[in-house]
């Protein structure tokens, strides 16, 4: 009786345990059912436009590539240009065409210590240039705020950071070699093929495909980190006295507080980055490797995406955290790069998404002001904003820095479902609106958002940018969604 008992017991645990294995399996393919899942699709980091592609091809000598381009010319096919593939807007691929995955082309091919440049492949990431210049004390002049960026796709998007005066990453670039729709490779500077030299940085991949890239440098150095609390409508005075004005400022950012209450977009805090010529470069000059205390960050920032009274904390941690840093002293190069790996977020029809404001510096409280409204009154979840300078640019074509600006880097959270997309859109053009009218522009990696309008209004160069590429690639060989969304009338 007993043994019957026995097997009875275990047959209805094998039976409960197989139900909840068919239950999450159930639950499992109702969660991950989206096309933003489908691995047989190609995306980028936003997932929100999943198309199938002829083929993904690793970019590994310079004739296989040549010969690639040869090949969708003559095939009538188009390429797109991948890297890490963080751009949000489609940028890197194309419906039913050849993707280029630049990453693996990432050689560095020379470090001149005395001219102080760097040659890279444009697959190379930040990382790999900071490690080839350390040893010969050398930094960048600017990068994106992580280091784990391909150069060409940084400059494709003509990147800025936290560098107060270097500008955006087409003031560091000295030249570069690029393969162009007709299979031909062209030396580009400031003095051969000129015109091309704007065109390409900050082109999104739509002029050829950058082979590689020769960077100028400077010193690296040690830093001292200092903080200040301020209120919105102080910072452009701050910002001019005790920051720009302040020559011995290497580096800056600043947050702005996005916490229900009396301080929501109005507290800020600044972080400076001062250089210390007193202190040896030697006993801070480690390159920092793996990333400290992901796991803890990642969860006080998920608390902060889900939770409103997580919002509430979150705002004051960091504060707390930033001043427990005030008088720590580090190397250029370890200051350069920011911890990225906590704010990965891969939760199924749901993202983080980023957007970017830029503000002339005497209009930013009244921008400010205004777009705290908007995110409040179209229901917004907006996670974070980091404010940037970036010094006026008169170069590339498509400059998103039309004079001395502060760039405000925001994070939303939001479903990809069409209707939820269809409201943050809406929301999101209000504060593009608002940007314009305050003349502003927005930056162009991001996802689509903006309408033609906006586009043409906040880039009024886009015209000439567009007509050029008619000229350079009139077959439309390398072609992007960037393109299809603003390019095809730009009369």
């Amino acid at each position: 009786m007993k043994r019957w008992e026995k097997r009875g017991g275990d047959g209805l645990k094998k039976t409960i345990a197989l139900l909840l294995l068919i239950f999450l399996c159930v639950w499992t393919y109702w969660r991950t059912d989206g096309d933003d899942q489908n691995p047989f699709l190609i995306t980028d980091y936003s997932r929100l436009h999943p198309v199938k592609v002829e083929r993904v091809v690793q970019g590994q000598e310079e004739q296989q590539l040549i010969q690639l381009v040869r090949e969708a010319k003559e095939r009538n096919l188009t390429i797109s240009i991948a890297g890490q593939r963080h751009s949000q807007g489609g940028h890197t691929y194309y419906e039913d065409g050849i993707v280029i995955d630049m990453s693996a082309y990432n050689k560095v091919l020379e470090v001149d210590p005395e001219a102080r440049t760097i040659r890279v492949q444009a697959g190379a990431s930040w990382a790999d240039v900071q490690q080839a210049i350390h040893p010969y004390g050398l930094s960048v002049k600017n990068m994106q705020s992580q280091n784990i960026f391909t150069v060409g796709g940084s400059i494709s998007v003509n990147a800025h950071g936290r560098d107060l005066r270097n500008g955006s990453l087409i003031q560091s670039v000295q030249s570069f070699r690029l393969l162009t729709a007709d299979g031909q490779v062209r030396d580009v500077s400031r003095a051969n093929n000129a015109e091309l030299f704007p065109l390409a940085l900050g082109g999104y991949g739509l002029f050829g495909l950058i082979l590689d890239v020769t960077l100028s440098l400077t010193d690296d150095e040690v830093l001292q980190l200092t903080t200040d609390r301020l209120q919105a409508e102080e910072y452009p005075d701050y910002f001019r006295r005790q920051v720009l004005g302040d020559e011995r400022v290497r580096l800056h950012l600043a947050r702005l507080s996005v916490q229900p209450g009396e301080g929501y977009f109005r507290e800020m805090y600044a972080l400076n980055y001062v250089t210390d010529p007193e202190a040896d470069l030697n006993d801070y000059r480690r390159l920092e490797g793996r990333e400290q205390g992901v796991l803890p960050a990642k969860i006080l920032f998920n608390l902060n995406r889900e939770f409103a009274w997580g919002r509430a904390w979150f705002w004051p941690l960091q504060q707390r955290y930033f001043e427990a840093q005030e008088g720590k002293r580090l190397s250029r190069n370890n200051a350069m790069a920011s911890e990225s790996a906590f704010m990965e977020y891969h939760q199924p029809g749901e993202n983080d998404l980023l957007q970017e404001y830029f503000i002339p510096v005497d209009a930013f409280p009244a921008f400010v002001r205004e777009m705290g409204e908007i995110v409040a009154g179209e229901n917004l979840d907006l996670l974070n904003v980091t404010v940037r300078y970036v010094g006026k640019d008169d170069e590339a074509v498509l400059s998103y820095a039309t004079e001395d600006m502060f760039g405000l880097v925001c994070l939303f959270h939001a479903s990809l479902s069409k209707e939820e997309q269809d409201r943050f859109q809406s929301g999101l053009r209000k504060i593009i609106d608002a940007a314009i009218r305050h003349d502003g522009t927005y930056y162009l990696p991001y996802y689509a958002y903006p309408s033609l309008s906006q586009f043409r209004r906040a880039y009024t160069r886009s015209g000439e940018f567009f007509a050029a590429k008619d000229r350079y690639d009139p077959q439309h060989v390398f072609m992007n969604y960037f393109m299809e969304q603003y390019g095809g009338d730009h009369q």
